[in-house]
């Protein structure tokens, strides 16, 4: 709990530092629901005359509805992580004065997407969400299996269109710079999509098993094993799990059997269906 609440307000830090250091002062967008909080924010002010809504405020809004989606389809724990990350988000930017650092525009491209890129990336690496299009994401693949990868890519599409359209099209290209750097930031600290093959040597492999089902949609393999020195029988679970699963499952055997032993490979190739959502 401690650790998923640091990484919130990490994030909230690093992204606003990020927003408001770098993307406004550059008229840089973002990528997500960040973005689109700002497409609307702009599109407001343009139209009232003065900012009537902040960034702040609407970024919370963006994602009231989408919170409320992940409580009713994806899990309590989750929403209320979730939750907590993006009100820390949107008290940081809206308290973190908007400072502008450098006029260059692609300056302010890649230092705020390396920068937001860092708080997503460490967000994602202690099993919390920064909310959007995530959300979306994970509810379609746990109610269908599937992914949908497209999502982000239009989403992105749109907001880095609209800041063409409101700002000129060259801020158009800063902004998928912003979104490029942002996303090989992240990669380069956490890859949701990365897999590990997990062994376990256990003597309560049924409760293990219980336990991996109930926080999992993976099938576990169950070998029987004998040890070399001991000459005692083992039984080994053999499964694979996605590296944002893995705190999860390193919960889960430290509570349940702590003295099994655990040998994870990182990195395998899978072929055959694999579901990647957590209950």
């Amino acid at each position: 709990m401690v650790n998923k609440f640091s990484a919130a307000v990490v994030y909230g830090v690093f992204s606003s530092f990020a927003l408001n250091f770098f993307y406004q002062p550059g008229h840089v967008y973002s990528s997500g629901a960040t973005g689109v909080a700002q497409v609307v924010s702009e599109i407001i002010t343009r139209l009232v005359g003065y900012d009537v809504l902040p960034i702040s405020v609407t970024l919370f809004l963006v994602n009231v509805p989408l919170i409320l989606l992940a409580w009713r389809g994806i899990g309590k724990q989750f929403t209320i992580y979730t939750l907590i990350t993006v009100v820390m988000s949107s008290v940081f930017i809206h308290f973190i004065p908007v400072t502008q650092l450098t006029q260059d525009p692609v300056i302010n491209a890649v230092f705020g997407g390396a920068i937001m890129g860092f708080g997503v990336g460490n967000a994602m690496k202690a099993g919390i969400s920064s909310g959007g299009t995530d959300i979306v994401s994970l509810y379609m693949r746990k109610k269908t299996g599937r992914t949908v990868g497209t999502l982000s890519f239009i989403v992105n599409g749109i907001v880095v269109f609209i800041a063409g359209l409101l700002f000129g099209w060259e801020y158009m290209l800063y902004s998928i710079i912003a979104i490029f750097v942002s996303s090989r930031v992240q990669d380069a600290i956490f890859t949701r999509q990365k897999r590990m093959q997990v062994m376990i040597v256990t003597q309560n492999p049924d409760l293990l098993m219980h336990q991996l089902f109930e926080k999992f949609r993976h099938g576990v393999t169950i070998l029987s094993s004998e040890g070399g020195y001991t000459r005692e029988e083992r039984t080994v679970l053999l499964t694979v799990i996605t590296m944002y699963e893995y705190q999860d499952f390193k919960n889960i055997v430290e509570r349940y059997d702590p003295k099994a032993f655990v040998s994870i490979s990182e990195n395998v190739r899978v072929l055959g269906n694999f579901s990647e959502i957590s209950d």
